[in-house]
């Protein structure tokens, strides 16, 4: 049996096996992607409402502020930090639905200002008392702001 050698002019064969190999790849991804595809999914959307929502009336905010000395105000008044414990959870108490959640809207914004050379300490000690009352609305207030 012999077999014939081109040994002498440019060979005119074509390599078809990368080709089916890339073929091959790309029908598999057809495969796996196109069925996902031709499912319908139900999706329930919100439907426009021309009544707007009845508006709910925002406490008013607390302001709380300490001074250079550790005096606590809360809304001007001079408060002891023994008592902002009892006031903080009144305050949270709004908010509270009796399931365990919190709703933020019904509670009433803390602004906390602190004068420059407040110690931290004591604002420490405002801020882990409000977060003991679940409050969850608190701001800091750049001082002279809150007048």
């Amino acid at each position: 049996m012999a077999f014939a050698s081109n040994t002498g002019g440019p060979m005119a064969d074509i390599n078809v096996t990368p080709l089916v190999d890339v073929m091959l790849v790309l029908l598999i991804i057809f495969m796996v992607t196109v069925p996902p595809t031709s499912y319908p999914i139900q999706v329930d959307l919100p439907q426009p409402s021309t009544v707007p929502p009845p508006p709910t009336a925002s406490p008013d905010p607390i302001r709380i502020h300490i001074d250079a000395g550790g005096t606590v105000s809360w809304n001007g008044s001079p408060t002891p930090m023994s008592s902002l414990q009892a006031q903080f959870d009144v305050e949270g108490a709004r908010g509270d639905n009796g399931n365990g959640a919190v709703d933020a809207a019904k509670q009433a914004t803390i602004e906390i200002e602190t004068d420059k050379d407040a110690e931290y300490e004591v604002l420490a000690k405002v801020l882990s008392r409000a977060k003991n009352a679940n409050l969850v609305k608190i701001s800091f207030v750049a001082p002279g702001a809150s007048q």
